[in-house]
């Protein structure tokens, strides 16, 4: 039985290492995990929970509150207290002119926090896929600076038998060598930027940081990218809709209290006594009896209540202040709103420019490829293995700018998704209709 323990527990462990070592997951994956395991989400979540409690606290005052105790004593003498057995005590609000506005106030914030949990959805969704798509442009750049590291290094070799034979000079070794060197000081920025957003998935995602690799074949082809439809009118976006909400329940909670004073309120009480037999009221009371019960309305007028009425004007300014914020991130999302959009369509034609620049160079690198071989026309001019490894460079340095371009117009439409309130539907489309690997 030792000996089964102890191989169950190291098979376990291999497999725990195994998955540790190596976590690939996919696009909408990592999306998913990230929506469960985030604080932010956790947060407005419990912020939810909190308000449909208070909503419930509001409407619930209208239940009696039913208490029970006990009360056993002795008495020498006059009696001077009510030495109950067991005792009964129910209390609740008949009417209040304020209670109707408290409970639309707390209606109006358990739709602000559903809001907000919204917006907290998407803008964790938001973090999560361009996180996720940072990490893939990394990882991508990685392989084209290990293949641009090998032509500069060949370059450099190259330049240099080329300097012994008499073919080259000085200026063209040391500038194969600067080559060389700038591109080794990208790789170590590269890395640092890998290292980075591999560290903020991870911790977006909830999974451990060594080994976390995207797989490039779950992103979004180009056709399925959702283009953003901006519309002219007032913003849809949870997290306005949500300030305009939370402004709601503020002005219901300042009505209330303003309608507080010189108004009448009407609560309902019933009790119940069992009083002790061996006690010594019996001799002072001549109808005394062990049951005892009341039930009654009690009407109270608040007639001045100076403490009430600064409260009253306490909640008209956070009223206002919350409607006036409202407003105010209103405006900077509708200008925050359209600068996306143009931005959107400049990155757009800049990826398409950047595209068709690494396209052309790969183009031409072939045409130098086949001249080298002898089967192209080199339009009366030599090339080299010189000329085939600049060449080499030169595409792959284009194909590092798109690669940087594209992730920038992917952040754009990503943003102006949620912006638009469409993210979290074409994320859910994605999840319905994964991407074959």
């Amino acid at each position: 039985m030792a000996r089964l323990l102890r191989f169950a527990f190291t098979i376990t462990s291999l497999a725990f290492l195994a998955v540790t070592a190596h976590a690939q997951i996919s696009f909408t994956t990592a999306i998913d995990l990230a929506l469960r395991n985030n604080p932010r989400v956790l947060m407005a979540q419990a912020d939810v929970d909190k308000a449909r409690a208070l909503l419930s606290e509001a409407r619930d005052v209208y239940i009696p509150a039913v208490v029970g105790g006990s009360g056993l004593g002795y008495s020498y003498g006059f009696p001077v207290g009510q030495p109950s057995i067991y005792n009964f005590n129910a209390q609740s609000l008949v009417f209040n002119f304020s209670q109707h506005d408290y409970i639309r106030a707390a209606r109006s914030g358990l739709e602000a926090a559903n809001l907000a949990l919204m917006d907290a959805r998407q803008a964790v969704a938001e973090e999560a896929a361009i996180a996720y798509l940072a990490l893939d442009r990394d990882q991508q750049r990685e392989i084209a600076l290990n293949d641009e590291k090998h032509y500069a290094s060949r370059l450099v070799s190259i330049v240099q038998d080329r300097l012994d034979a008499g073919q080259d000079t000085g200026i063209d070794l040391t500038t194969a060598r600067l080559t060389n060197a700038q591109i080794r000081l990208t790789t170590l920025r590269d890395e640092d930027e890998t290292e980075y957003d591999r560290a903020k998935l991870a911790r977006l995602i909830g999974l451990p940081e060594p080994g976390l690799t995207t797989l490039t074949s779950s992103l979004p082809t180009s056709g399925t990218w959702l283009t953003p439809v901006v519309s002219t009118g007032l913003p849809t976006a949870p997290g306005i809709l949500a300030a305009y909400a939370n402004a709601k329940s503020k002005q219901e909670q300042a009505y209330g209290d303003a309608r507080y004073e010189r108004r009448p309120q009407i609560s309902f009480g019933a009790q119940y006594n069992r009083f002790a037999a061996y006690n010594n009221y019996a001799e002072y009371y001549n109808h005394f009896q062990q049951n005892n019960a009341e039930i009654g309305i009690q009407i109270s007028l608040p007639i001045v209540d100076y403490v009430h009425r600064a409260k009253a004007r306490e909640s008209a300014a956070d009223a206002v202040h919350a409607l006036r914020d409202a407003d105010q991130q209103r405006d900077q999302f509708l200008d925050g709103r359209l600068k996306l959009k143009h931005a959107s369509a400049e990155l757009a034609a800049r990826s398409e420019v950047a595209d068709l620049d690494q396209q052309l160079a790969q183009q031409q690198l072939d045409a130098m490829l086949l001249q080298l071989q002898g089967n192209g026309n080199s339009g009366g001019r030599q090339m080299s293995p010189k000329d085939e490894q600049n060449a080499r460079i030169a595409e792959r340095e284009k194909y590092l700018s798109y690669l940087d371009t594209n992730l920038q117009l992917r952040q754009t439409q990503i943003n102006l998704l949620r912006q638009t309130g469409q993210l979290e539907p074409w994320l859910k489309s994605l999840s319905a209709h994964p991407q074959t690997p």
